[in-house]
Formats: C-alpha cells, structure tokens, sequence
C-alpha cells in the first residue's frame, strides 16, 4: 500500500472521530458507553497533541517535509497509548459496549500505526 494512500485512510480515520469528539452530544456519550468523566477527555486530548508535538518535530529535523508518515505514527501511537493507560488502569465505570468501543479504537489506533511503522521501514 502506497505511503500516501495510508496517510489519507489514517486522515479520514482521525477526521471522523475527532468530528464526533468535538460534537460529541450527550445521547452519543450514553448510546456509545464511553466515560463522562471530566478528566477523560483532556488525558486523550493531551496524548493527541503530544503526538502532533512529536510529528512536528520529526518535520523539523528532516527540514520541512511535512508531518509525514512518521509523524502520523506518533499521534496514533500517543492517543492510543493513553486510551489504554486509561483501560487498564482509570478504573473507569463504563458498560461493556464502551469498554468494547474503546478498545476497538486503540486496536485501530495501533493497527494502523503498525501498517505505516511496516510502510516506512519497506519504503512502500
């Protein structure tokens, strides 16, 4: 798989879900299970623009070629990392449909980062 047509697919990933975070309505919290918690929300955010922090670096040493495929692997693995540290280890309170939905986000989150980490090191 070309590196471009993953940084698009991981592009329309990232750009669903962040929609559906930033409107995020009440029903959609009960309906998906996910924690209301006020804390939850920030920790994901901050592992995001950790990730983005990495990305932008790893552009600044290879002098301006964008965020890149490396770059995109370090926002996935950050936020996905953090929503497991919060899995395993917040105690959230949540039912079985948002332990499963969260989950199901790491996978994705860590899948895809494992394809483009497999992509870079191939030079697809």
């Amino acid at each position: 798989m070309k590196r471009s047509w993953l940084l698009a697919i991981d592009g329309i990933i990232n750009f669903i879900l962040g929609g559906l975070l930033v409107l995020f309505p009440a029903t959609l919290v009960d309906w998906l299970g996910v924690p209301q918690a006020p804390r939850f929300y920030p920790s994901l955010l901050g592992g995001v623009l950790v990730g983005i922090s990495i990305a932008l670096f790893i552009a600044l040493r290879r002098r301006g070629c964008g965020l890149g495929l490396e770059g995109a692997v370090a926002i996935n693995l950050c936020g996905g990392l953090i929503l497991a540290g919060w899995l395993l280890f917040g105690g959230l309170a949540i039912p079985l449909r948002g332990t499963l939905f969260l989950w199901g986000l790491v996978i994705m989150l860590l899948g895809i980062s494992g394809v483009e980490l497999l992509a870079g090191r191939s030079g697809i």
